[in-house]
């Protein structure tokens, strides 16, 4: 049966009863690896997250797990830091965490490609092997055009010279953190979602002692010796909450995601392809493995752009889907539209201030730890593969604080479902589920079973299981439609409109398993649509075109 332990109801009740060594506010990718950290050092650890686990920043990446080769040439300490971690990923989560070749054409408009460029990205390809990236198992190799163009046989072949591959790894981001809150939960970690920091506690010498929370409408407090805020681009908020002031030590970047039908692209790997005129890249991945070699999907993105408007929902504008597709159609000479265009997703990265000026694209990706005079521990900035880096660094700071030794455990430590995993043939129906559960996947096929019903698609054209909606309410803290639709499967990423079409249907199937009567059954629906109804309409309105892009 499916693990009973990682239970709402279960997690509110420890928070109102328990004391904490350590109190994390935030359930990205951040807060959920210093949980993990905190619980393994022996640390009595709890998290809370105001909306879902992975709502905000870390289900809406380019769900990649690399390097970034782009930063190799100013910041090579930073890329090596980040392919050590990715190996690290790949074993402690084989299951989540696939090896994955990128492609970078070398294109001319004349033919012929000059030897200097050649010469000088073979030469970036050597020092990206060697900072790091031959941990793979895999070196670089340069290819011809016509085994280039083999792999993604849209491109202009007239403008294509030659190419380059090498390895990097891709992971469902939302499935990670998810994935990690569990492995912390089942190491003692109280973690709840949809419960809210309403205030920081302080004692009678001014530390931070806890806090003040709501949770279904109730609010009480929660006893910490020491407050993590992992809080993304909210950090500031919360340490205004402790500070009296709103430190505006973020800089949000939005990056923006396109999703198409693979066949307008029918790229096998991924490609980096550049922006007409900017002097940057987008990833082109593809996405859902077919039995044939083909795929299901290709995205594109991201975009990295200064932005100034809500932190909660940023959209994507029909100028960030104008900038994509002009990249993308530089590249393929298939002509993909808007009208083509079948899921969007925009993420905010919280980038650390460097100064007034300057692009984001330029700003570091290094992470940076405050310590208020009241003893509030802020982690901010980093990256998707640097978490479990940032979550050392952190909780290194908390155990200081608490005055005990304790020492990082997490660098050999394999995330729930990776013990006895064993990788199934790319696009199987088993390597789908494998691919989500590792070596859980049986739970969610003895719920089919079970009932043959729960057998069939939750969306259909998508490989999702209606059991795997059942599984995500029973053993994942799905507790909303969209946490189904959009998190703990990525239905609505991939195909919005079939995922509307679908919605009422996903709602029936929750609303025994969540004890939602008709009223509140409709109000899901009503809700979800909603949000898809506004993705919908920001795609179709201009905003203020995106002035750079990074890879």
């Amino acid at each position: 049966m499916p693990d009973t332990t990682f239970q709402r109801d279960l997690m509110v009740r420890r928070l109102e009863q328990e004391s904490f060594d350590v109190l994390i506010v935030g359930g990205g990718i951040t807060g959920a690896g210093a949980a993990l950290d905190a619980t393994t050092r022996g640390l009595r650890t709890a998290l809370i997250e105001r909306d879902d686990l992975a709502s905000g920043t870390s289900s809406k990446s380019s769900k990649l797990v690399h390097g970034g080769l782009r930063y190799l040439k100013d910041d090579p300490r930073l890329v090596y830091e980040a392919l050590r971690e990715r190996q690290r990923l790949r074993k402690n989560a084989p299951h989540l965490v696939q090896v994955m070749p990128f492609m970078i054409p070398i294109l001319t408009k004349d033919g012929v490609v000059s030897r200097k460029i050649a010469r000088a990205m073979g030469s970036l390809m050597w020092m990206y092997d060697l900072t790091g990236g031959w941990r793979i198992g895999k070196f670089h190799k340069r290819l011809r055009a016509p085994a280039a163009l083999a792999h993604m046989p849209t491109m202009h072949e007239q403008r294509l010279a030659s190419a380059y591959l090498y390895y990097d790894a891709a992971a469902d981001d939302a499935r990670l953190v998810l994935t990690i809150a569990r492995t912390a939960a089942a190491h003692g970690a109280a973690v709840a979602n949809r419960c809210t920091l309403v205030q920081l506690t302080k004692g009678a010498d001014g530390v931070v002692d806890g806090a003040i929370v709501e949770a279904d409408g109730r609010r009480f407090p929660v006893r910490a010796k020491v407050v993590v805020n992992a809080a993304g681009v909210w950090a500031d908020d919360v340490r205004a909450l402790d500070e009296g002031t709103h430190p505006d030590s973020i800089r949000p970047a939005k990056g923006v995601h396109v999703t198409v039908p693979w066949e307008k692209v029918r790229n096998d790997i991924a490609v980096v392809i550049p922006v007409p005129k900017d002097k940057r890249s987008l990833f082109v991945v593809p996405w859902g493995a077919l039995p044939d070699g083909t795929f299901e999907h290709t995205y594109v993105g991201t975009t990295d752009t200064d932005y100034d408007g809500p932190l909660t929902d940023p959209q994507c504008t029909k100028d960030d889907i104008d900038y994509v597709l002009r990249a993308l159609n530089a590249s393929v000479s298939t002509g993909v539209t808007a009208a083509d265009i079948t899921g969007v997703w925009a993420g905010l990265r919280p980038l650390v201030k460097a100064g007034a000026s300057g692009r984001t694209a330029d700003l570091s990706r290094h992470h940076s730890l405050h310590i208020s005079p009241d003893g509030l521990v802020s982690i901010t900035g980093g990256k998707l593969t640097t978490y479990r880096e940032m979550a050392h660094d952190t909780i290194d700071a908390v155990v200081v604080r608490l005055g005990v030794k304790a020492r990082c455990r997490t660098r050999n430590l394999p995330l729930l479902g990776a013990k006895g995993f064993r990788a199934q043939p790319a696009g199987s129906a088993a390597a789908h589920l494998d691919g989500r559960y590792g070596a859980l996947a049986g739970e969610v096929q003895r719920l089919v079973a079970t009932d043959a019903h729960l057998g069939r698609p939750l969306v259909p054209g998508l490989p999702y299981l209606r059991a795997e909606a059942v599984y995500a309410v029973r053993a994942e803290m799905a507790i909303t439609l969209d946490d189904v639709l959009t998190r703990r499967t990525r239905a609505r990423l991939l195909d919005r409109a079939a995922t509307v079409a679908a919605a009422p249907a996903v709602a029936a199937l929750l609303a025994p398993e969540l004890g939602w009567d008709a009223a509140e059954t409709q109000r899901q629906i009503t809700h979800f649509l909603a949000l898809c109804a506004a993705e919908d309409a920001a795609a179709h309105t201009s905003h203020v075109a995106p002035a750079e892009a990074a890879t």
